[in-house]
Order: structure tokens, then C-alpha cells, then sequence
């Protein structure tokens, strides 16, 4: 009896292909140099407050108190991960960025496409954002008051302006960057100007935009930082001000490794999502081994 031919592989599960990525991740090299630069940044941290008690290091908190005041169930100045305090100021800043995101991407991602495919409409709007980019986000905190009731609304407006500008001007630079070749290949090819913009402008400009994406994560992170300590009333701004107030410096600490850690982790979730978005990119890369 003859055996039916193979016409095609089995597609693998979801699981199946979580843990291939999963190995795959652990068996880059680059991921234990990463785990050794902290080691390292973790060993001058300690011998300069801890053991050298250096000048300008020796009133800092050491890592040993740090993580013991982190790791602590009861907490000699109130805040570490067995309390929900803690998670409360987590919550309320993650929300407030991603509201902030939200709104720099829904509006900043429209923009620079059109300032990019639109010669006028860049002439018209790119002075005045030229003009507005380089205030700082704090000189905005009184008007930013003035304008929005509540505590909410002004530390959210203050923590979308700064991503805003990165996000225009990175779609603006992508839209600019697309060889006009292929534009006019399209165009000879009875594409009309709709077409060029869905099937051209956008996929070519993607690149830039998550680029974007992930510089304004960490933009608009230190923006909410700052504009927690001057009008919010709970997130970790908030905190490391009022920690420095009470002399509570472990907690200082603490609230800015948790911002590290929160902050890398969206931007590596941006950049999952770009690779989801952009599979086509991620082949090219890989064929041109890079």
C-alpha cells in the first residue's frame, strides 16, 4: 500500500511558536552582554556608595538598602512591592502615558503624513510647530492648569506634547525619505494619487513612524515625571518629589528603577508591534543579514 504524499508541513501551535521565539531569545549573545552591563553599572553603584563612600556618592542610598527597603513587607518608609500603594502610582502613570501615546499617535501619525505628501500643507503648519517644539514642557504647567479642570487632564496634555513633536516629525522624515522613484513607478502604472498614499506613502514611511514611536515613549515618560511633581497627585513623579520632601531617598530609588524597568518594557513592546506590522521589513533585514 502506497503512502500519500506530503503535500505541506503542519502550521506550528501558538504555543509551539512562543517557545521557539522564547529559545531563540536566550540563545542571542546579546542578551547576557545587556545582563552583564547592569551587572557591572550594579558593582559601581555599590563600591562607590556603599564601600569607596566617594565624594557626591557617599549620602546617596546603596543598592543593599535600596533593595531591602523594595523587597520589604513592611517597609520602613511606607512604599515597596508588598504595598498597594505602590501599584497605585504604577497604575496611575502607566495609564496616564498611554493615554498620552494615544493621543500623540492618533494625531501626530495624521500630520506628518500630510505635511509629507502635501508640499502647501507643510509650508503652512511646519513654522508654527518649529516654533512650539522647542518650549520646554514645564513652561506649559501654568497654562496647562489654566486650560484643563481636574488633576488629570493637565498631566496628560503636558506628557502628549512632547511625544506630539517627535512623532510628526519622524512620520514627516519617513514620508521624505521614500525614494520618488517608486512613486513615479506607481504612477506610470495608473495608480491614482489615493492609491500611492495607502500603498506607497505608508508602508514606506512605517519605519520612521515606529522609530518615532519609540523615542516618544521615552519622551513622554520623563514629560509625565515632571509633570507629575508640579500638578499631579498620584504616579512616580509624584512620588520622587515627595519622597525628596520627607528625605526618603531609598524610595526615590526605587521609583526611578521602576521607571527604567516600565520604560523598557513599552518600548519593547513597540518595537513587537512594529516587527508584527512590518514582517516584511523584518524579511528584507534578514536577507540582507543585518
Amino acid at each position: 500500500m502506497m503512502s500519500e504524499p506530503v503535500t505541506g508541513t503542519r502550521p506550528l501551535s501558538f504555543a509551539r511558536l512562543l517557545w521557539l521565539r522564547t529559545t531563540l531569545i536566550f540563545k542571542n549573545p546579546t542578551l547576557y552582554t545587556g545582563i552583564l552591563g547592569i551587572l557591572v553599572f550594579l558593582l559601581l553603584y555599590y563600591l562607590t556608595t556603599e564601600v569607596w563612600k566617594l565624594p557626591r556618592f557617599e549620602k546617596l542610598p546603596g543598592p543593599v538598602a535600596v533593595l531591602k527597603e523594595w523587597f520589604n513587607p513592611d517597609p520602613m518608609w511606607g512604599i515597596s512591592l508588598y504595598t498597594p500603594d505602590y501599584y497605585q502610582h504604577v497604575w496611575a502613570s502607566v495609564r496616564r502615558v498611554s493615554i498620552a501615546l494615544l493621543i500623540a499617535t492618533s494625531l501626530g501619525v495624521p500630520l506628518g503624513l500630510l505635511m509629507g505628501w502635501s508640499k502647501v500643507f507643510k509650508d503652512y503648519t511646519f513654522p508654527l510647530l518649529e516654533i512650539l517644539r522647542p518650549i520646554p514642557v514645564l513652561a506649559w504647567v501654568p497654562l496647562a492648569i489654566l486650560m484643563f479642570s481636574g488633576t488629570e487632564t493637565p498631566v496628560i496634555f503636558l506628557a502628549t506634547l512632547a511625544s506630539f513633536y517627535v512623532t510628526v516629525l519622524n512620520t514627516l522624515l519617513g514620508v521624505e525619505s521614500i525614494n520618488p522613484a517608486y512613486l513615479r513607478a506607481a504612477a506610470c502604472l495608473g495608480s491614482k494619487r489615493r492609491h500611492l498614499f495607502w500603498h506607497v506613502i505608508l508602508p514606506g514611511a512605517l519605519p520612521f513612524i515606529f522609530t518615532g514611536l519609540q523615542i516618544s515613549v521615552g519622551v513622554s515618560w520623563f514629560s509625565l515625571v515632571a509633570a507629575e511633581m508640579v500638578s499631579g497627585q498620584y504616579g512616580l513623579g509624584y512620588l520622587v518629589l515627595n519622597s525628596y520632601t520627607s528625605v526618603t531617598y531609598e524610595t526615590i530609588v526605587i521609583m526611578m528603577i521602576t521607571l527604567g524597568v516600565i520604560g523598557y518594557a513599552s518600548s519593547a513592546l513597540v518595537r513587537l508591534l512594529g516587527r508584527q506590522l512590518m514582517q516584511w521589513r523584518v524579511r528584507a533585514l534578514a536577507m540582507e543579514k543585518r
